[in-house]
């Protein structure tokens, strides 16, 4: 009789445990928005913010008073250590594509209507040539918390500042002991643990490219303790009169937006500010490129969507991308 009674509270015990539960919050910020799901009950919405708010402070060349936009009129200052996380990171990745990912290009970038502000009218190869003197991220180093730049030059962390966004709201959760979370801003995606509602791992998607705004899934993958970054050329491009589609991300020899049969890279690394960097890089570069730079780079996996000579989707997933 004892044993059956401690049967039944051990039953009763189980019955009446909470089933897990995530928290899940979500917003606007870096001009688009950001969903965070974990499985705690705390509420992070103020502390997001106030991190958010920071890194605008330092890095968003969309806020007059920014540092960046401060060191772009050439004013000096010492810059934050988020600044110098990124720059820092932003300068082994213009060496390791051979500056393929070259963050001076902005000047460029808004000269041709596709950045914050500056475009310019009647652009033509003098105006280029005269913007392109002043690109080259190895022109420009960070001393004492200084950055040491050309007057003129330009700094536009976009490509990789919002991947760092996800990092620093992913860092955060972990100094809160969260075990189990996605961070998503705009896109760009970092995981730890599993799904505790669902007790599955991390379920995110692939987009397939379409060029009327429609959005689709191509593959879902498992994510799990990684990060994801997709960098796409299907939704901001110009169109020649011979109907040659030119990207938004602008070559950084030439200084014109390159001409690409890349539509969509998606780069899985450890962290989100790496994979986001890469996505950015691997558009300029092209598929042969990116096939052989990741033969030496096993940390990194891609997957990319293109287009054949026949104007037919092709996808090539390297260095072991997850399968659906």
């Amino acid at each position: 009789m004892r044993t059956l009674f401690f049967i039944a509270l051990a039953a009763l015990a189980v019955s009446c445990k909470k089933a897990p539960k995530n928290t899940a919050l979500s917003g606007q910020v870096f001009g688009t928005s950001y969903s965070v799901i974990y499985d705690k009950e705390t509420d992070f919405t103020q502390e997001f913010d106030s991190l958010f708010h920071v890194i605008n402070k330092s890095m968003s060349t969309y806020q007059v008073n920014s540092d960046i936009s401060r060191l772009n009129r050439n004013e000096t200052l010492k810059v934050d250590a988020h600044f110098i996380e990124v720059f820092q990171a932003a300068k082994a990745i213009y060496r390791a594509t051979e500056g393929a990912f070259d963050p001076t290009i902005g000047a460029v970038v808004n000269a041709w209507d596709f950045g914050p502000g500056g475009k310019i009218q009647q652009l033509d190869s003098l105006k280029i040539d005269s913007l392109m003197a002043s690109v080259g991220f190895n022109k420009m180093g960070l001393v004492n918390g200084e950055v040491k730049k050309r007057n003129g030059a330009f700094i536009d962390f976009n490509a990789i500042a919002k991947g760092y966004g996800v990092d620093v709201i992913a860092n955060f959760l972990e100094g809160k002991q969260v075990a189990n979370y996605l961070v998503e801003i705009g896109g760009e995606i970092r995981t730890k643990g599993l799904n505790v509602e669902k007790e599955t791992p991390w379920r995110v998607g692939v987009e397939m490219p379409h060029f009327d705004g429609s959005q689709s899934i191509l593959r879902s993958i498992d994510l799990t303790d990684a990060a994801m970054a997709t960098s796409g050329t299907y939704r901001k491009f110009k169109t020649d009169e011979q109907g040659n589609r030119y990207s938004h991300i602008i070559d950084t020899q030439t200084g014109y937006p390159s001409k690409t049969n890349l539509l969509s890279i998606s780069v899985i690394a450890n962290d989100c500010m790496t994979a986001d960097a890469y996505a950015t890089a691997f558009k300029t570069m092209g598929v042969e490129k990116v096939t052989r730079f990741m033969v030496s780079h096993p940390e990194l996996k891609a997957f990319l969507i293109f287009e054949n000579d026949e104007a037919e989707l092709e996808t090539l997933a390297l260095n072991g991308f997850p399968e659906n």
